[in-house]
């Protein structure tokens, strides 16, 4: 077992200086972070669902609008992509908060990695969590390996939420191919990471994971401060990212969050625009994604840091 480890010198608020697999020091480089494609060119992948959460497939480009900073943006590609390659890292959160809900997860985890896997096409990493953060199964399209993994979770002691995240991000899910997602599945409380929850995220929209946040709190009869702020820890990492959260209302209801994860995975549009704003400034720009039928939404990362002028070369 790989273990994922933060450096002890470092103090909560820094981010840990852990190296990549290349040997490089985070964070990477702007023009690596920043655009998939090119770097003046701004990627989204793009969910629309009705009110009641179907996913529609069939929009075309001129149903789509998009807003930089509140001005409209000239698209430049469209794609619907329901065949993307998929690289997902699933975090299991194994504090001792949720020692009593650890089967329910690992069925609904289990049953995800067969339901949407494709051999030689997606592939998976399986990464557990408390006081710790231990890689139990590396990259593998084998959906076998990852469910062997799953069943070897423990519950465990503290909880290091954001060194978690942080770490499967920078380490694993930085320059790989396809549809970067990270599925977490956690209360969302932290109590011992060294990662600040800013930096955790910024970490993430810097390199294109999309979070999925599946709350183990709706379980419990009442809720309580603790539960409430970790939802919104989870709701905020989600949506930032253009993920979702889940509530689910009780435990057994943790596999009908994975469905919904693995529709959404498939169903989704490519849409690609080159900014109004040349300046390569290394800003935060906010976007907005609108569709023109109302009965629609649609669903993206609420936005993405520009390049920096020093990192294209």
């Amino acid at each position: 077992m790989f273990a994922l480890v933060v450096p002890m010198a470092a103090q909560r608020g820094t981010a840990p200086a852990v190296p990549t697999p290349q040997g490089q020091q985070p964070p990477k480089p702007e023009r690596d972070q920043t655009i998939s494609i090119n770097v003046d060119l701004v990627d989204l992948l793009v969910s629309v669902a009705d009110k009641k959460g179907k996913f529609n497939t069939s929009l075309k480009k001129d149903d789509f609008k998009i807003f930089e900073d509140e001005k409209i943006q000239s698209i430049t590609n469209f794609s619907s992509e329901t065949d993307l390659p998929l690289t997902i890292a699933l975090l299991v959160d194994t504090s001792g908060s949720i020692r009593d809900k650890l089967r329910f997860e690992q069925e609904a985890a289990i049953e995800f990695f067969y339901s949407t896997l494709r051999r030689g096409k997606d592939k998976a990493l399986v990464i557990s969590f408390d006081s710790g953060v231990d890689l139990l199964q590396d990259f593998t399209d084998d959906p076998e390996k990852l469910s062997d993994a799953v069943r070897k979770i423990r519950a465990g002691g503290g909880t290091s939420l954001y060194d978690a995240i942080y770490l499967a991000v920078n380490e694993k899910l930085t320059n790989q191919p396809g549809r970067r997602v990270l599925i977490l599945i956690s209360d969302g409380d932290d109590n011992s990471s060294r990662t600040s929850l800013t930096e955790t995220l910024e970490v993430a929209q810097k390199n294109f994971v999309t979070i999925y946040g599946i709350s183990t709190n709706s379980a419990a009869y009442f809720g309580s401060k603790e539960q409430d702020r970790g939802d919104k820890t989870l709701k905020k990492f989600s949506e930032e990212t253009g993920g979702k959260p889940f509530f689910p209302f009780k435990v057994q209801d943790l596999a009908i969050s994975f469905q919904d994860i693995s529709e959404e995975l498939r169903s989704q549009y490519r849409i690609a625009y080159r900014s109004s704003n040349a300046r390569a400034d290394g800003t935060y720009r906010k976007v907005r994604v609108d569709v023109s039928d109302k009965r629609f939404k649609a669903k993206t990362r609420n936005g993405y840091y520009a390049p920096r002028a020093t990192a294209q070369k």
